[in-house]
């Protein structure tokens, strides 16, 4: 995990969810992978252990993370799927509206911002 600057108005346990997250989403923690001990989490951002442990134990209740008695938490192979499906989900009923408005607001003809991005970064196969 890099260096982190907590923000005052979401509990932390929230943020660092959020953090391993995005290291799921971004490849970094891939299915099997241990995350690291409550502990070390706990030392190395200077939290509270149970802290740490209300954001494993969110992880753990999405069925993102799971539990080995005596050896840790690990990604789930499941992990990495229901994480995009809920991501997708989020972005098209709350992110994509604001942006067809700010397309709207500003004049653009969606269809040409789509040409113009393919022809910029190629076509990108739907995953």
């Amino acid at each position: 995990m890099n260096a982190v600057t907590w923000n005052e108005s979401v509990p932390i346990f929230l943020q660092l969810k959020q953090r391993i997250v995005s290291m799921m989403l971004d490849g970094e923690l891939k299915p099997g992978d241990a995350l690291p001990s409550v502990r070390q989490i706990a030392a190395e951002y200077q939290l509270n252990p149970i802290t740490v442990s209300r954001s494993y134990q969110e992880l753990a209740q999405e069925g993102l993370v799971e539990k080995r008695r005596g050896v840790g938490m690990f990604v789930t192979d499941q992990a990495a799927q229901k994480l995009l499906t809920a991501e997708r989900a989020r972005f098209l009923t709350e992110e994509w509206p604001q942006v067809l408005e700010r397309i709207r607001q500003l004049g653009l003809d969606p269809a040409q911002l789509i040409a113009n991005d393919q022809q910029r970064f190629g076509a990108k196969s739907n995953d």
